[in-house]
């Protein structure tokens, strides 16, 4: 059922792409060398203010973004302690390297996720 699975490792995607199940979520985070997941919700102000600066970063960087909607997937996103929306959290080689919850700024995003495709 996952529409979007990855075709290649390496292989990015110029927008966000949205999680549709946990084995969807399992396929991308180890499917794509670096990916960074934005756990959000649609009611959240700062997810809306954030979701620009993804879609920037999505066109612009080597990462895959994946979004994860919490009211959808309450389990996944227990599963990773998510607390507050929005929280990001980047996967290197399948593997989780760091978590941040709030609104970040482009650079310090783009900077994040440099230091794991260079």
């Amino acid at each position: 059922m996952a529409t979007d699975a990855p075709s290649g490792s390496g292989q990015s995607l110029d927008e966000p792409l949205h999680v549709e199940s946990e084995d969807h979520f399992e396929e991308v985070t180890s499917g794509y060398d670096v990916v960074l997941v934005d756990f959000y919700a649609d009611w959240c102000g700062p997810c809306k203010m954030l979701e620009p600066v993804l879609e920037g970063l999505a066109s612009e960087t080597d990462a895959v973004i994946a979004k994860v909607d919490v009211d959808q997937h309450q389990q996944l996103a227990g599963s990773f302690g998510v607390r507050g929306v929005p929280t990001l959290v980047l996967f290197a080689d399948g593997e989780q390297v760091e978590q941040q919850t709030g609104v970040l700024p482009a650079e310090r995003l783009r900077s994040m996720i440099e230091g794991y495709t260079e």
